[in-house]
């Protein structure tokens, strides 16, 4: 016999083997196997399935946010004119309110002044009006007959009142 060519007895035994090897695999192998590539198959086809859902919800939720965040930005700007133009009113109620105050500061003040010049034009009278008595009377109390004497005591009484003011000044 040759290596080449082999005989019809372990071409029979082989074939029963091949058989038998064949019908043991077919009853109790591959339905193993296909039953592990179906369900294989099956799991990949529901993740494909989820990821497929995932990204759809994953998309809506991007929307949602992005519309959240369109809505906070227009509320934000809405707000901010909303201060600006609150601040804007606060300062001009200020500087009116500033400007009321100071003209009612100011009128009082001038009222101040016009009372004390009022005062001091009393007091100025009282003192002329009294200088005059005083002058009258010491003119009179003299009894002069002769004017020269009489101008050279009015120009002595004008000059001791003149001293009389330096000093008290």
């Amino acid at each position: 016999m040759s290596l080449l060519t082999p005989s019809f007895g372990l071409l029979f035994w082989m074939i029963i083997s091949f058989a038998i090897v064949f019908g043991l695999l077919a009853k109790f192998g591959f339905p193993v196997i296909t039953k592990s590539v179906n369900e294989r198959r099956e799991y990949i086809q529901q993740s494909l399935t989820n990821a497929d859902e995932a990204n759809r919800t994953l998309e809506n939720i991007r929307q949602k946010s992005e519309e959240l965040l369109n809505d906070a930005r227009k509320q934000q700007q809405s707000i901010l004119k909303q201060a600006t133009k609150e601040a804007a009113q606060i300062i001009q109620k200020a500087k009116d309110d500033a400007t009321i105050q100071g003209k009612l500061k100011l009128n009082e003040a001038i009222r101040l002044i016009d009372l004390q010049k009022q005062k001091a034009i009393g007091e100025i009278r009282s003192q002329v009006a009294s200088l005059s008595v005083d002058i009258a009377e010491k003119i009179l109390r003299h009894q002069l007959e002769n004017t020269e004497t009489h101008d050279k005591l009015i120009a002595q009484l004008l000059d001791e009142i003149e001293n009389s003011d330096t000093v008290k000044n």
